[in-house]
C-alpha cells in the first residue's frame, strides 16, 4: 500500500454574513462527516497499511523498518552494525547486549507498533458507524478483516520484541480520550492476536484485485506463525498444510527471484509489503526504512553512504557446505555440535583494496551465500566483482562483507531507484514466502515426530537452491538434499538443528533470526558463543589469521535479553491515578 496524506476538503466559503463564517474547522485533517463513507473509509484503511512498511510514526523509520534489521539482525549471530564505531551508538549498544530502557531505538519501535494500532483501530470504529451508509454489509465486513489483520501484524511486532505488551482493540480505543489506551501488560495476548488473524482468515477472500492487500492466505500464514510461535504444532500444521495444498502458491525457479525488484508479487509471495519509487512523493515510499544498509561508495548500488547493517563471519561460515553437499551441522538442537565455524571461509579482512587479492573459490558453498552476502572477488549482481574494502565504510571495524537481498542491479538503476536517492529503492520486502511455510511446516513435522516429513519438507527448499541460478559460475557451489532416511537415522535433535539451520540459511539478513533463537529457546547459548568465537581472531585454511570484531569480547547474552526492556518514556507516560500501569520486563 503506498502512503497517502488525508488532507481536509476546502469548503466553500459563503461570505455573507452568518453565524457558519466564524464557525472554523481544523486545517490539515478530516472532519468526521468527510470519513463516513467509502472514500473517507478507505483512505483510513490505506493509512493503516501505509505504516507497513516502518516508516512515518515519528521516529527516524530505521527504528522500526519492516526489515526488523537492528532487532532481529544485528541483535543476533546473522549481522553487525557496520558502520564505524562511532556512528549510531544506539545500535552498538543493541549489538552488544547492553540494553537500557531509554534507548531511542526501542521508543521509535513502540510508537510504531501502537501507532498502528490506532491507525487499525480507527478504521474499525469508522466503517462500523451507521453514518456509512454507501458500503454494503459485505464491503464493510471486508475492511474490517483487513484492518483486524493489519491490527493483529503490529501487535505482533509489539509482542515478540517485549513480550508482556498491552492489546489495545477498538472497543478500548477512543482517540480523544489518551487515557484510553493505558492498558496494564500484564495479561498475555496471543489470543487476542489469534483472534484478529483468524477472523480476517474468514472473512477475506482468497485473491484480491489489489497487489499489497491482505488476502485468506496471508492471514491464515500469519495465524500460523503465531501458533508455531507458541509451539501450538498442531492447529500450526493444518493451516501450513492448507496453504501449501491449496493456496495456490508455489516456489520460484530461483532462490534470487525473491530478492529483485522483477520478483515483486510472485507465485511464490503470500504476502509483501509494497514499495514504490517515482511516485510523485518524497522516495519514503521506497524502504526508506532501511537507506542505511548501502555500501560506502559512490561507485556502488545506492552510490554511496552508509554502511550499516553487515554480514558477520558466523553467517559466511554458516553457508560452508561438506563433501556430500550438507550443511556442517551435529546432533545437539542448540547448534553446539556445528563445526562450520571452525575454519573461516577466505575473504579480504585486512587487505587493501590496492593489495593484491584473489579469492579461493574452491572450497564447496551454498549458492544462497553469494545471493545474500557481497564478498570481495565474487559477482554482485551486475555491478562486477565486488572490489572489496572501497565498499566498506571501515573495514577493521565492520568487517569485509555487504548485504545484498535489498540492492539492485546497475541495468535497474533510475527504474528501480528514486530520483533524489537511489537508496529509497521499490524491491518489496517479502514479509510471508512459501518457503517461510514449508519451514514452518517442517518444524511442526519434527514435534510432532513425523522426522520423515519434515526431511521431504526440507529437501523442496534445497533442491529448489541445487537447481536454480547462482550468482558467479567460477565460486564452488554444492548443495545437496539430504539423503533419504538421515533424519530418521539421526534423531530429533538432528532434525530440529536441520530445520533451524535451514531456516537461518533461507532467510539470512531479513531480519528474522534473534526472534527465531528465542521461540527456539536457544538464544542466551548460541548468542554467548558467537560472541566469544567472533571476537577472537579468524583462520582461513591457509592458516593466514585476521581480526575479527574485537569489541565483541567479554559481551555477554544475559537471559533477561529474551526481550527487550520497555520505553522508559512509555512507563512514565502509562501513569494513572499517579501510577503507571506498564510494568518493566524482568532485570531492566
Amino acid at each position: 500500500m503506498k502512503k497517502i496524506i488525508i488532507i481536509a476538503l476546502l469548503v466553500a466559503t459563503n461570505f455573507a454574513c452568518s453565524d457558519e463564517f466564524f464557525d472554523l474547522k481544523p486545517q490539515g485533517r478530516a472532519s468526521q462527516a468527510q470519513l463516513t463513507n467509502k472514500n473517507g473509509v478507505s483512505a483510513l484503511l490505506i493509512g493503516a497499511y501505509s505504516l507497513l512498511d516502518g516508516v512515518g510514526a515519528g521516529n527516524t523509520g530505521r527504528q522500526s523498518t519492516i526489515s526488523n534489521y537492528v532487532f532481529g539482525g544485528i541483535s543476533s549471530d546473522d549481522a553487525v552494525k557496520g558502520t564505524d564505531a562511532g556512528d549510531q551508538p544506539e545500535q552498538s549498544f543493541i549489538e552488544q547486549y547492553n540494553w537500557l530502557a531509554d534507548n531511542t531505538y526501542f521508543l521509535g519501535k513502540w510508537w510504531h507498533s501502537y501507532d498502528g494500532v490506532a491507525r487499525a483501530n480507527e478504521v474499525i470504529q469508522i466503517v462500523g458507524s451507521p453514518d456509512v451508509k454507501d458500503m454494503t454489509d459485505a464491503e464493510k465486513t471486508q475492511v474490517i478483516a483487513e484492518a483486524r489483520f493489519l491490527r493483529g501484524h503490529y501487535h505482533f511486532e509489539a509482542k515478540k520484541m517485549w513480550n508482556k505488551v498491552p492489546y489495545i482493540d477498538d472497543k478500548t480505543y477512543v482517540a480523544a480520550d489518551p487515557n484510553s489506551t493505558k492498558i496494564p501488560n500484564s495479561d498475555d495476548i496471543w489470543s487476542k492476536i489469534e483472534a484478529d488473524f483468524d477472523f480476517a482468515a474468514k472473512n477475506l477472500p482468497a485473491v484480491q484485485s489489489q497487489k499489497g492487500r491482505a488476502t485468506q492466505w496471508a492471514a491464515k500464514a500469519y495465524l500460523a506463525k503465531a501458533y508455531v510461535f507458541q509451539k501450538k504444532w498442531a492447529p500450526a500444521k493444518a493451516l501450513l498444510d492448507d496453504i501449501l495444498k491449496n493456496s495456490g502458491k508455489k516456489l520460484v525457479a530461483n532462490y534470487h527471484d525473491n530478492y529483485r525488484t522483477g520478483g515483486n508479487n510472485n507465485s511464490e509471495s503470500i504476502f509483501e509489503v509494497q514499495f514504490s519509487v517515482n511516485d510523485g512523493t518524497n522516495g519514503n515510499n521506497g524502504n526508506a526504512g532501511d537507506n542505511l544498509n548501502w555500501p560506502y561508495s559512490s561507485t556502488a548500488p545506492g552510490r554511496g553512504c552508509c554502511g550499516f547493517y553487515q554480514p558477520s563471519h558466523n553467517l559466511v561460515n554458516a553457508f560452508k557446505t561438506d563433501a556430500s553437499g550438507l550443511p556442517m551441522i551435529g546432533n545437539a538442537a542448540d547448534g553446539t555440535l556445528d563445526t562450520y565455524n571452525q575454519v573461516d571461509l577466505p575473504n579480504d579482512q585486512g587487505i587493501s583494496a590496492g593489495t593484491a587479492f584473489t579469492l579461493d573459490k574452491s572450497i564447496p558453498v551454498d549458492p544462497r551465500l553469494d545471493w545474500t552476502v557481497g564478498r570481495r572477488g565474487v559477482n554482485f549482481l551486475d555491478w562486477g566483482p565486488m572490489p572489496g574494502s572501497t565498499w566498506i565504510r571501515d573495514q577493521v571495524y565492520a568487517g569485509p562483507f555487504t548485504g545484498k537481498k535489498w540492492m539492485y542491479y546497475l541495468a535497474e538503476e533510475n527504474s528501480t531507484t528514486h530520483s533524489t536517492s537511489r537508496r529509497n529503492v521499490n524491491n518489496n520486502y517479502r514479509l510471508l514466502k512459501l518457503s517461510s511455510v514449508i519451514l514452518w511446516l517442517a518444524e511442526c513435522e519434527v514435534e510432532l515426530g513425523n522426522l520423515a516429513t519434515a526431511e521431504d519438507l526440507i529437501n523442496m527448499i534445497r533442491n529448489r537452491a541445487k537447481n536454480g541460478s547462482v550468482q558467479d559460475a567460477t565460486v564452488s557451489y554444492k548443495v545437496e538434499p539430504y539423503p533419504a532416511g538421515t533424519f530418521a537415522s539421526k534423531g530429533a535433535d538432528f532434525a530440529r538443528n536441520a530445520v533451524r539451520m535451514e531456516s537461518r540459511l533461507e532467510f539470512a539478513m531479513e531480519g528474522h533470526r534473534f526472534f527465531d533463537l528465542v521461540r527456539w529457546g536457544i538464544a542466551e547459548k548460541v548468542l554467548n558463543k558467537y560472541a566469544a568465537e567472533e571476537a577472537v581472531a579468524g583462520k582461513e585454511p591457509s592458516g593466514r589469521t585476521f581480526a575479527k570484531r574485537g569489541y565483541m569480547a567479554g559481551k555477554v547474552f544475559a537471559s533477561k535479553n529474551n526481550y527487550f526492556p520497555l520505553p522508559q518514556d512509555e512507563i512514565l507516560n502509562s501513569q494513572k491515578d499517579g501510577k503507571p500501569v506498564l510494568v518493566q520486563n524482568p532485570g531492566y
